[in-house]
């Protein structure tokens, strides 16, 4: 029990000194000039205002800008926008920094906490938690503006049925609804006060928010900006289809319940089995890493529980 508190607190102190590190080493000396200069321009100049406000998203092109690393990176995943729809204000190569630096320190640090040196390579693994918290806080602040877009969607219409613009209506979605929602229609809102044409700006609106409905609703608004048409009406019957979905959406989670948490069950009963076999007998254990036969049924079982896995998720997960 001593050895796993003492390799506990050796990981937090870890983690926490290389967080320490990159932030003072790659945090950039002009921020506070540029984020007043934005603030001057978007009437936020006041600290108190500055302080509610979320940083905006028009600042990242004067206080970070991307480098070669993050060039590299874009090739095979934008990271930038993960980041931002995460809704963090880690820059990329910060966030690359911290997760090279959890996965090389713990690597290092196991061998000595006297950790067999066959486990010595999951250290590395520690490299992706970064990456695994953000990829959940974006999912559920995804799935937090999906349930908020209904209800923004019928507040913008109400709006223009009472004489307002459509500008205004994207105000008023920020003034009155909470985040997510209200940080991204901020944005926009503030992209077309600097001068960015309405449809562009809700068109990076799109870019930044992956969500078939705002799709339909950016689409919507593009068209009767060109064509005309009642605007506060398509806004109505999105936002019932909308509330439909979710409905339906609810019904089908109820149904296939039982199924997602067997599936929980399955997949990690195997790995809580093993680290009650190695409590109990250590040798016994270990003959999956040092026995050539061992290596073939840990890699069999892991491929089993890859494929295990994408077979539950493919008969549970049901799209509407």
């Amino acid at each position: 029990m001593l050895t796993i508190l003492i390799i506990g607190a050796s990981f937090v102190g870890v983690a926490c000194l290389v967080g320490g590190v990159a932030t003072l080493v790659l945090r950039g000396s002009g921020d506070v000039e540029l984020e007043n200069r934005l603030d001057i321009l978007t009437g936020a100049a006041t600290p108190s205002a500055k302080a509610k406000n979320e940083p905006s998203l028009l600042a990242q092109p004067l206080n970070d800008v991307p480098n070669v690393l993050e060039e590299f990176v874009k090739q095979f995943f934008n990271l930038r926008a993960f980041l931002q729809q995460a809704d963090t204000q880690l820059s990329p190569t910060r966030f690359v920094a911290i997760s090279i630096g959890m996965g090389v320190g713990a690597t290092l640090l196991l061998p000595l906490l006297r950790v067999p040196v066959a486990l010595a390579p999951l250290g590395l693994s520690l490299g992706v938690i970064p990456f695994l918290v953000l990829f959940f806080k974006r999912k559920q602040r995804l799935a937090a503006f999906a349930k908020q877009l209904p209800e923004a969607l019928e507040l913008i219409s109400r709006a223009l049925r009472a004489g307002h613009s459509l500008a205004s209506g994207f105000k008023l979605v920020a003034d009155e609804m909470g985040a997510p929602i209200s940080i991204e229609f901020e944005r926009c809102y503030e992209a077309q006060n600097l001068g960015v044409p309405l449809e562009e700006a809700i068109e990076e609106m799109t870019n930044r928010v992956p969500n078939l409905d705002l799709r339909f609703f950016a689409t919507a608004v593009i068209l009767q900006r060109q064509t005309g048409g009642d605007l506060a009406e398509i806004l109505d019957k999105i936002g019932y289809l909308v509330r439909e979905r979710f409905k339906i959406w609810g019904q089908i989670q109820a149904l296939t319940g039982e199924g997602r948490l067997s599936g929980v069950v399955l997949l990690a009963l195997p790995p809580g089995l093993f680290i009650v076999m190695y409590y109990l007998n250590p040798g016994y254990s270990m003959t999956l890493f040092t026995d050539p036969m061992g290596h073939q049924m840990l890699a069999g079982a892991i491929i089993m529980q890859i494929v295990g896995a994408i077979v539950i998720k493919k008969i549970v997960n049901i799209k509407v």
